[in-house]
């Protein structure tokens, strides 16, 4: 494939990021079509972002026969039926997190996929970008000695936002801003739980504003984690060794990566390669999958996007929070 032609459902801020990133990566990768509910809207877009078509629909760009992927960049709430329309118009998919409202949305969406041998993959971007494997490198080599525990955080006060209090649109903390402690602990330590305990802070509207998680391994390693839209801006990881620390601050596109010894005395920077913004290589993992003739990508399988899914289903039940339309 000369050029991969990118479709973006949806034109909100996080569609800007990735036409950012389209834009960016040039030669390889083509910002080809825009897709909002208002035309207006889709035009102004293509136009800023320099895309070939703009579409009033989602359903006219999910039939234009010219997308060699689609990009889902709607509220979580409408991941569903915006993938559903368009794996069945043979459409490859890119789908941002939280990759649907719960896993059975997931599991039909996957399965639908599979069915018809198209390519689809969660746009978790961490786990595709360069820093991942660093900081699992890292863990891997022993530099840290035994480790034993990680905590993350990722707060900010955001409940104004009706995406982020709506119950209808998957509003709360959880499936925005959670996500990511979960992704954090689930790359460094694996998916191996044996106990989760958890509290929930509700909004106003019934959906969760603040949670605190504790997991527990199988090897005995523990995760530490928090997540508030009420509160903050908190963003950082910290892993604990017996022989030294690891530290990053922002769980959705690590920087300020270190190493410090265990009184905190700074050891060493650890240097990530520049980057676009960062929505780059989930990019060009699907461009290599379709190549490849794969249905999804390595960074982030099918499965691991089902366990997640099921990890927040099952906190969101402990906590009695519910979607409307579930």
């Amino acid at each position: 494939m000369a050029k991969l032609r990118v479709g973006i459902i949806g034109a909100g801020n996080i569609a800007g990021f990735m036409a950012e990133a389209l834009n960016g990566l040039g030669g390889e990768i083509e910002a080809y079509a825009v897709a909002s509910r208002s035309l207006e809207k889709a035009q102004a877009f293509a136009d800023k972002w320099h895309f070939k078509k703009a579409y009033g629909s989602y359903e006219e760009l999910a039939g234009d026969e010219e997308i060699d992927l689609v990009y889902i960049a709607t509220p979580h709430s409408e991941h569903y039926e915006n993938a559903k329309l368009c794996l069945k118009h043979g459409r490859n998919l890119l789908v941002e997190k939280a990759f649907t409202a719960n896993a059975g949305q997931a599991k039909e969406i996957l399965d639908l996929a599979q069915e018809k041998g198209l390519l689809i993959t969660e746009a978790i971007w961490t786990r595709y970008m360069p820093s991942r494997k660093i900081i699992t490198d890292i863990l891997a080599s022993g530099e840290l000695g035994e480790v034993t525990r990680i905590e993350a955080e990722f707060s900010v006060p955001i409940s104004h936002k009706e995406r982020m209090y709506d119950p209808a649109l998957c509003g709360g903390a959880l499936l925005d801003l959670g996500m990511y402690t979960l992704t954090a602990a689930s790359i460094c330590f694996g998916d191996d739980i044996v106990q989760t305990e958890s509290t929930c802070e509700k909004y106003e509207t019934g959906v969760d504003a603040a949670d605190t998680i504790t997991l527990a391994y199988r090897d005995g390693k523990m995760a530490k984690l928090r997540t508030s839209m009420i509160d903050g801006p908190v963003n950082r990881a910290k892993v604990t060794g017996k022989k030294a620390i690891l530290t990053w601050e922002n769980l959705n596109n690590p920087s300020e990566v270190k190493v410090c010894a265990p009184d905190g005395t700074l050891l060493r920077n650890v240097e990530l390669p520049e980057q676009i913004n960062g929505y780059e290589y989930e990019v060009l993992a699907c461009k290599q999958a379709i190549e490849n003739g794969q249905t999804e990508c390595a960074e982030m399988p099918h499965e691991e996007t089902l366990f997640i899914m099921k990890q927040m289903d099952d906190l969101r039940k402990a906590w009695g929070v519910r979607y409307p339309f579930e």
